[in-house]
């Protein structure tokens, strides 16, 4: 890189424009920008040494040894953040302050500790349940407990006693991840997988004791558990995360998907069962892809090709695809792929074989995992959870004392304009904690422009933006430029293209050291077709070593006629991206050292070289969620 940029001869300049009121109490600031400067600041973000050994807070770094694995050794994946241990054995010193400002606002966490998979969704008696994997120990994995919440609308929500406890030779060693099924009768069957004292992956049943119980306080485990054993030819730890049952084709059956593998091919394997204590395996499985390796927490549903609203989990026949999810332990990511099932056969086949489960499409390009859908009977909509777990040291959350978070629950529906694709969305609920009218922005950022704008508090966002780029610029390049371009692969958003990256940088300090930028890029390949990519880039997000710094996302199809959109929900350390409507989400986990405690500003830029790009964005301040113990004298 070469740069002409002399800051004392250039003619790039700052100005302020009068403020302007917004709903009487909100003032934006538009600080525009020429083309040299601004390419100069998002240009340089590339080459600040990632670690800069001179900073003093740096010179206070110690190295320590990395830590074991976590579970894996019990036959499930790794729940240390492996990138920050293979990147680096720094230990930053964090302060308080930093720590404090990690937590988020309107995220679901638990008080304190250790947080994994979503288990047993459901809705029950005026109450949405959620039960979670969960150390009441430590802030590290281990002892895993069934943690218990309730909350009228998703966003506020009550903690409950635990529901399970590993008590039992066949979960001494965990109560791992389960899933509920209601049956017609309204009963609630609860089944999980167990760790045994042998260390066996085992599934049991469990069904609350008063069903009359809005809050399902009371929890009991049948007598006669564990009700299935890992199958012969199925290895002892690799056999886990029972999914909701649907109804088969003769009366009284309900069928249900367990993951394993064979070698290094992923499967689904399928009982039927009439009463959920005495199963029977079927001979064929529902679905297998080769190379995949083990499939955990197996999701299986319909979805509506006709209809807007989500389908219980037993509904088929006309105008219906079904969804195949598997959390691949290989990747620790969460992929999925739609196709037709065929109930008779018992076999489920995917549209596209390229876009197979496994090998096609994920539900989420960043850090997320171990994801979880119900029906929702109460809005008739399917609602999906996942885990979000940290990208810092395990040294760093066992000071800040908790580790992971809940995404936002997500509606899904079918993609109707792609066929191919999910569409996932904040439920309708999370507009309930925007604080007032949104500040409404729209600007024409020329190649390599940035503009900052005021928010009451950058670290507590709704954002929603849409980007139009220059028809002229569009069709007019018909050279092929960044081929095979990729997002993880690309550099971030400091590489520059013709027709990209722009989009909306959050969190970030007031010198642009810190920061991190959502973006589209659009590549041109030989044949001159544009290509959509939507990237959520880390490199710079923190200047604190011991952190994920990669770039994650995907390309991602924009149809003709639709303007490049994005949503953002920004809290805190977690900042979830959503493109075109939800067809591609990225999940961001970040721990900047100084955009912190009112220090954090947002930006949109056009970092283009060739293009100019129309923004219009709204811009909403989120209250917090309201997030507590259900009060004793209630229960």
């Amino acid at each position: 890189y070469h740069s002409s940029y002399d800051p004392e001869n250039s003619a790039s300049h700052y100005t302020f424009l009068p403020d302007q009121p917004d709903s009487g109490h909100r003032k934006s600031l538009k600080i525009i920008s020429g083309i040299f400067l601004s390419s100069f600041l998002l240009l340089s973000v590339a080459f600040f040494p990632i670690l800069n050994n001179q900073s003093p807070d740096l010179q206070s770094n110690s190295r320590s040894p990395a830590p074991p694995s976590r579970g894996v050794s019990q036959g499930v994946s790794d729940k240390t953040f492996r990138d920050v241990v293979n990147a680096s054995h720094v230990s930053y010193a964090w302060s308080n302050a930093m720590l404090s400002w990690q937590r988020t606002a309107y995220h679901f966490q638990p008080q304190k500790n250790w947080m994994n998979d979503p288990n047993g969704p459901l809705y029950h008696k005026g109450w949405y349940h959620l039960f979670y994997q969960y150390n009441p120990d430590s802030a590290i994995w281990g002892n895993i407990t069934w943690g218990h919440a309730v909350s009228k609308d998703l966003i506020h929500w009550l903690y409950l006693p635990f529901a399970m406890v590993p008590d039992q030779w066949y979960d001494i060693n965990g109560v791992w991840t389960g899933s509920a099924t209601i049956l017609p009768d309204g009963q609630i069957m609860m089944l999980y997988t167990g760790d045994t004292d042998d260390y066996v992956q085992v599934q049991n049943l469990a069904y609350p004791t008063n069903l009359s119980d809005p809050l399902l306080l009371d929890w009991v485990k049948y007598k006669g558990n564990p009700v299935l054993v890992p199958p012969p030819g199925i290895g002892v730890k690799d056999f886990r995360d029972p999914t909701t049952a649907w109804t088969g084709p003769q009366n009284g059956q309900w069928l249900l998907t367990i993951g394993s593998k064979i070698g290094k091919t992923g499967i689904a394997l399928v009982y039927e069962t009439s009463n959920f204590t005495s199963f029977k395996l079927l001979d064929e499985v529902l679905h297998a892809v080769p190379g995949t390796g083990m499939w955990e927490c197996v999701d299986f549903y319909p979805v509506s090709t006709e209809k807007t609203n989500g389908l219980d989990t037993s509904y088929n026949g006309p105008g219906v695809k079904h969804v195949l999810k598997a959390s691949l332990d290989d990747n620790k990511q969460d992929h999925y792929a739609i196709g037709t099932y065929d109930l008779t056969k018992n076999k489920w086949t995917p549209d596209k074989p390229e876009l197979d489960c496994g090998i096609g499409l994920k539900l989420d390009y960043g850090k997320y995992y171990a994801s979880k859908t119900f029906y929702d009977p109460k809005k008739q909509r399917r609602v999906l959870w996942g885990w979000i777990g940290e990208t810092d040291s395990e040294s760093a959350d066992l000071q800040k004392g908790w580790a992971s978070v809940q995404s936002i629950p997500r509606t899904v529906l079918y993609d109707k304009k792609t066929g191919t694709h999910l569409l996932q969305w904040p439920v309708e609920e999370i507009e309930s904690l925007r604080a007032g009218d949104p500040i409404v922005k729209q600007v024409n950022l020329q190649p390599g422009s940035i503009e900052l704008l005021h928010v009451d508090s950058a670290a507590e966002l709704d954002i929603e933006a849409s980007f139009e780029v220059d028809k002229v610029a569009l069709q007019g390049i018909i050279e092929a430029d960044h081929v095979g371009f990729s997002c993880s692969t690309s550099g971030g958003a400091a590489s520059r293209g013709i027709l990209g990256p722009f989009g909306v940088v959050v969190i970030a300090d007031q010198t642009l050291s810190e920061l991190t930028p959502v973006y589209f890029f659009i590549s041109k390949g030989a044949d001159g077709r544009a290509e959509a990519h939507f990237c959520a880039d880390q490199t710079r997000s923190s200047e604190a070593p011991g952190v994920a710094k990669r770039v994650y996302g995907s390309s991602v199809p924009v149809l003709d006629g639709e303007k490049h959109s994005m949503r953002l929900l920004v809290d805190h350390s977690i900042v979830e991206s959503f493109a075109q409507g939800g067809r591609t989400v990225i999940t961001s986990r970040i721990y900047p050292t100084k955009a912190v405690n009112g220090a954090a500003r947002l930006v949109v830029f056009n970092n283009a070289t060739g293009a100019s790009v129309t923004a219009s964005v709204k811009i909403w301040s989120l209250e917090s969620a309201n997030i507590q113990s259900f009060p004793l004298q209630d229960l």
